[in-house]
Parts: C-alpha cells; sequence; structure tokens
C-alpha cells in the first residue's frame, strides 16, 4: 500500500532580488482534494493557510482517532463523538535542529446513552490506539495523550 499528494509552487514574480518569496502552495492529495497551505506566520507564511507544522499534528491526531475508534467498535463500545483540541510545540532536538519537539493530544470522548466506560478502560484504549498508530510509529517526537 502506498499513498501519494503533489505540492505544487510557483512564483509569483520573477525577482531574483526581492528580500523575500510567496511561500503559498497548493497540496493536491491522491483523491484530487486540494488543500491550500503556506509556512506558519512566524516563517512568513499566510496565516489563513494551513501549515505543514498543522498537518503533521492533524495526521496525528486524526490517526490516533481513528485507531481508538477501531479499537471500541472491536470491544463494541459505541462512541458518539470524539474531539481532540490537540497541540504541538516547536523546539530544538537533540542535534540542535529545529523540529517538532512535541505534541499533545487532548482527546474527549463520549460514548453512547448506556454505555458505560471506566477511565482505566479509556486509558487502556488510548495507549493501544498509540502503539498501533501508522502516523505516531512514524515520528520522533514525544506525543502525550491527555484523555
Amino acid at each position: 500500500m502506498g499513498f501519494k499528494l503533489t505540492v505544487k509552487w510557483q512564483a509569483d514574480h520573477f525577482d531574483h532580488q526581492a528580500p523575500e518569496f510567496n511561500r503559498d502552495h497548493q497540496i493536491e492529495f491522491g483523491t484530487g482534494q486540494v488543500v491550500h497551505a503556506s509556512s506558519a506566520p512566524e516563517y512568513k507564511g499566510n496565516e489563513a493557510k494551513v501549515n505543514p507544522e498543522e498537518s503533521l499534528l492533524a495526521a496525528l491526531s486524526s490517526c490516533h482517532m481513528l485507531t481508538f475508534l477501531a479499537i471500541a467498535h472491536l470491544k463494541r463500545l459505541t462512541v458518539e463523538t470524539y474531539v481532540d483540541n490537540a497541540k504541538a510545540e516547536l523546539g530544538k532536538n537533540d542535534n540542535g535542529k529545529l523540529s517538532v519537539t512535541k505534541m499533545t493530544l487532548n482527546p474527549v470522548v463520549t460514548f453512547a446513552e448506556g454505555i458505560e466506560v471506566s477511565q482505566e478502560v479509556i486509558n487502556k484504549i488510548h495507549d493501544k490506539a498509540h502503539a498501533n498508530c501508522f502516523i505516531a510509529n512514524s515520528i520522533n517526537s514525544e506525543v502525550a495523550i491527555n484523555g
């Protein structure tokens, strides 16, 4: 199994002496969906567009949620809502390079009416979801889950 996308950027002028360049670009996914992106505002990007750091955080949060939902489904624990207010922090890694050093997931899970699930069981599902999330297994950042 593989995945593909296309990132497209084009200069809005050809002045090689300009002090800056346009960081806006498009990400076209294999499904045909297009996301308008830029760098983070702190790096002279467009704050109205998705940046790579947010995309990384979204991939982790989404993967963790989908894995959590799959495990809950297998346990016949019907989830009604799942909301994650995730956060990422930039810092320097062990090699002194700027990187996403920590990502924190803050999922709030509501189960269907009549289904009682202890916090201990929820924590175990989160632990198993983290251990089996493809994205979590692909990154070097610290990941914390406050579920």
